[in-house]
This record gives C-alpha cells, structure tokens and sequence, in this order.
C-alpha cells in the first residue's frame, strides 16, 4: 500500500507526463517560434515604423507650415507696404490733378471773364457811337431851330433851347418806359 499510496501522490507528477508535456511544450514553441513569432515582430516592426515615420512627418510638415507661415508674413509685409506706397502714389496723384483742374478752373475763369470785358467794351462802343448819332442829329434840330428863329432876341432863344430840353427829357423818358430800350443796349 506504500506504493499505491506514493503512485495517488497528486503533488508529484508522472515522469512520463514531464517527457510527453516537454515535447508538446517544444513542439508548440517551435511551430509558434516559426509562424507566429515572426508576425508579432513584423507587426511590431511597422507599428514601430509607423509611429517613429509619423513622428518624423509631423515635425517635417511643422517645420513646413513654420516655413510657410515666415513666407506668409514676409508676403503680407511686402504687400502692406505696396497697399502702403499705391495709396501715397494715389493721394499724389490726387493733389496733382486737383491742382490742374484749379488750374483749369482759373484759365477758364480769366477766359470767361476777359470775353465779357470784351463785350462789355463792344457794348459801350456801341452806345457811344448810337449816342453820338442821336446827339448830332439832335444838335443839328436845335441849329436848325435856333437859326429859324431870330438870334438877337434872348427870350426867343432861351425859350427855343427850353423846348429842346423838354423834348430830349421827353424822349429820354420815352427810351426808359420803352422795352426794346433794355434790350437793344
């Protein structure tokens, strides 16, 4: 019974099963060792690539978008100050042609002023000239007049030079009440 006893012995293992469960453990390491051991470290292997690759492409395309942004703000200072030089190149421009058109404002005012001087000296001329003919005619009526009367009587020839004056006040008085008188000077 000391045998039986030692063989029901749970603690202790049948030497067969440590030889057979040896094989099986080297058979199983050997099949894993050659199909899925290689995966692991191929999978490995990328996840390794992948994230030491993305790692690489996050700061390369950082040093790209710092590249860009210094570009981008050397563009924006550049183009600042054209929109800078344009609007002086402009507000010169805009005082050059306001001064011409002053200018111009003043030619054309001297013009317009110098033309009507002109017409008012033709006006004036013409004035005279109908003024001296209306007088020459109207002192040839009072030669007329005066030598028809006697010239030794000073009543007759004060009254003959009233009766010219009343007429030509008449007259003048007709001109002014007359509305081709405006318009004909």
């Amino acid at each position: 019974m000391v045998l039986a006893a030692e063989e029901l012995n749970p603690l202790v293992p049948h030497p067969i099963e440590i030889v057979v469960g040896t094989i099986a453990f080297l058979l199983l390491f050997y099949v894993l060792k050659r199909t899925v051991f290689p995966q692991f470290e191929k999978v490995y292997a990328e996840r390794t690539d992948k994230i030491e690759g993305g790692l690489k492409r996050a700061e390369e395309a950082q040093e790209e978008a710092n590249r860009l942004r210094q570009q981008y703000e050397e563009q924006l200072a550049g183009l600042r100050a054209e929109a800078a030089r344009i609007r002086d190149e402009a507000r010169a421009e805009g005082q050059q042609i306001k001064a011409e058109l002053r200018a111009q404002a003043e030619e054309e005012a001297e013009r317009i002023r110098q033309r009507g001087l002109e017409q008012l000296n033709a006006a004036r001329e013409q004035t005279v000239r109908t003024l001296r003919a209306e007088v020459g005619g109207l002192a040839v009526q009072l030669a007329e007049r005066i030598i028809r009367t006697e010239l030794s009587d000073d009543a007759r020839r004060a009254a003959t030079v009233d009766d010219f004056l009343s007429e030509l006040d008449g007259l003048a008085q007709r001109r002014e009440t007359s509305p081709t008188a405006g318009g004909s000077s």
